[in-house]
């Protein structure tokens, strides 16, 4: 039985990739430090006898017993809520984090793919994005914690891969979503449907001509799959090149779930890039993939399943305690 460590397992991806390798038949070694996941997503992995846990934060020395096929890196806050709140551990886990996971990888002669993000791109001058694109990143703005985390991330990812000849994979994710997302942490989808269920007016930045292409995460999840098993060692966009406007986005969530609210408009954050396309040439090339699930599919999927929280997860906000891990 081929053996893969997942960090970040816990998360939204995570919790998603788990699920996917424990039916390509793996045992799954689970990791996460729960700052912004949760064992919910995975507790129903807890009885199964090819999965394990651990309870890590991989800023600090990994050691996994045995042998390691496979290392999916995946710990990181991704949402602003998140990376805003703790931007030292953010900064801490996409460098030294990766630092310590390369090692293992090196150590377990482990095939490792790196997440890193559309947001390298920050605010692209060139649309829609490639992978040859460098990105245009405020490396002092309050984003920049995160993106350049994930810029750097690939870069000794790519040092490994150069001096040491290890077997590494980079996946670029752009915008995705569906079931067992946080309904508050911060991003655009999570926010309108909150605020659809609880009968509030639907919050845009800036004037909603800002662009947007979300993949649902059966989609993602896929391409990740395909791109690890693949041969391809530099940095692959897996993403839906179907852009939308986030106004118009808007007022599909209103139709979607039925509801009669009004859009409000507020100021646009530092730095919030105003379009995100992937172009997925490279993933159709060389892996043979593109998205198959429509937005309106998705999104329905997704509305199920935020309907079906409870009354107190629907209002709740986050209030989590991060003083003491921004170190």
């Amino acid at each position: 039985m081929k053996k893969i460590l997942i960090t970040g397992a816990a998360g939204f991806l995570g919790s998603h990739l788990c699920d996917r390798f424990i039916n390509e038949g793996f045992h799954v070694i689970a990791m996460d430090n729960l700052i912004t996941g949760d064992l919910k997503n995975i507790e129903h992995l807890f009885k199964l006898e090819q999965f394990e846990f651990y309870h890590h934060d991989v800023t600090k020395f990994v050691h996994v017993p045995g042998k390691l096929d496979y290392i999916l890196h995946f710990a990181s806050p991704a949402s602003p809520i998140d990376y805003l709140k703790i931007p030292i551990q953010t900064l801490k886990v996409g460098a030294l984090g990766t630092h310590n996971l390369l090692g293992l990888a090196r150590e377990k002669k482990s095939r490792i793919l790196i997440a890193s993000t559309s947001e390298i791109y920050g605010d692209p001058l060139v649309h829609p994005q490639t992978e040859e694109y460098y990105g245009n990143v405020n490396t002092i703005g309050p984003r920049g914690v995160y993106d350049e985390a994930k810029r750097f991330q690939e870069s000794i990812t790519m040092a490994y891969h150069r001096f040491h000849g290890l077997d590494t994979r980079i996946v670029r994710i752009f915008n995705t979503y569906g079931p067992r997302m946080r309904l508050n942490d911060g991003r655009v989808i999570p926010a309108f449907m909150g605020q659809a269920l609880r009968g509030e007016d639907l919050t845009v930045f800036g004037d909603g001509s800002q662009t947007r292409s979300f993949c649902y995460v059966d989609d993602e999840i896929e391409g990740i799959y395909r791109l690890l098993m693949s041969d391809y060692s530099y940095p692959v966009n897996i993403g839906n090149p179907n852009e939308i406007t986030i106004r118009d986005f808007a007022e599909e969530i209103i139709k979607l779930t039925g509801t009669d609210q009004k859009v409000i408009y507020k100021e646009l954050p530092q730095d919030d890039p105003l379009q995100r396309q992937p172009d997925i040439s490279k993933a159709k090339e060389i892996l043979g993939w593109e998205p198959k699930v429509g937005r309106a599919e998705g999104m329905k999927k997704t509305f199920d399943y935020f309907k079906t929280l409870s009354k107190e997860e629907l209002e709740k906000t986050e209030h989590r305690d991060f003083s003491s891990r921004n170190k």
